[in-house]
């Protein structure tokens, strides 16, 4: 399923969602070379997130190949800075692309739900949580970790917490084409949520490809923490008027 629009008016403009999505274009267009091989291969393996490297699990010099003729090689210390540069890096352009739309679709109510400076903290500590839940997960593993997803899953999270019956516009493959379907936030969220869940029970032995358990790890940090990070007067108002959140803001 592909979102793409809810009916959740905000009364703020989303600044801080639209710069994380601009610092996002900018680090795939310049540290990345838009997704040129060597460039992209640099950037993932000096400012990716190695769950074995921040264990300590791995040996320095711990080769991993990332292409023809290109070896990833584990550096000494546990590179705590790669937790948070890796929320700013992506695999590939649809990888980028596709980060980039959820933020937009759910990031703009969070930041308006809590204001712009919490809403820094929040996206940066849902990432942290995101990337935890995967070291956890897989503590020995030598794959870097690059993406926006888990702290944009911690975004999904809170937009769950706080918007659960607000209408989200999908698009639902059947065969070959899309058809579009308006479902309540909850089905929706929680749909991507199992998802995911199954995906990570399942999946076998790590070898790359999706990080499950940082999306768990990230929606679950953002369930947990909205409340701590909604503003209080926001929180009064949507609890007396749970059914038209768009309009809880429009005298403040």
């Amino acid at each position: 399923m592909i979102p793409y629009r809810d009916e959740n008016e905000t009364q703020r403009r989303a600044i801080v969602t639209g710069a994380i999505i601009g610092l996002n274009i900018l680090s795939w267009l310049v540290l990345q070379g838009a997704g040129a091989d060597l460039p992209l291969a640099k950037s993932v393996c000096n400012l990716g997130l190695i769950p074995g490297e921040l264990t300590g699990l791995l040996p320095p010099g711990r080769g991993f190949p990332m292409g023809q003729d290109t070896v990833c090689l584990t550096d000494p210390g546990r590179q705590y800075s790669h937790l948070v540069t890796s929320m700013f890096l992506h695999g590939g352009w649809m990888h980028l692309i596709g980060n980039m739309w959820f933020l937009w679709i759910f990031g703009n109510n969070i930041e308006d739900s809590m204001g712009r400076l919490r809403f820094i903290g929040f996206y940066l500590i849902t990432g942290l949580a995101a990337a935890m839940g995967q070291v956890i997960a897989n503590p020995d593993s030598i794959v870097p970790m690059v993406g926006a997803s888990g702290a944009i899953s911690g975004v999904m999270g809170a937009y769950l917490v706080l918007y659960p019956r607000v209408k989200v516009y999908t698009l639902v493959p059947i065969f070959i084409f899309f058809t579009s379907i308006a479902l309540p936030a909850w089905a929706m969220l929680g749909y991507w949520f199992v998802i995911q869940l199954v995906s990570g029970l399942y999946s076998a032995n790590e070898t790359g490809g999706v990080a499950f358990w940082a999306h768990i790890g990230g929606f679950i940090a953002g369930v947990a923490l909205i409340k701590f990070f909604t503003r209080d007067e926001y929180v009064r108002a949507h609890r007396a008027n749970r059914w038209r959140p768009q309009r809880l803001l429009r005298d403040w």
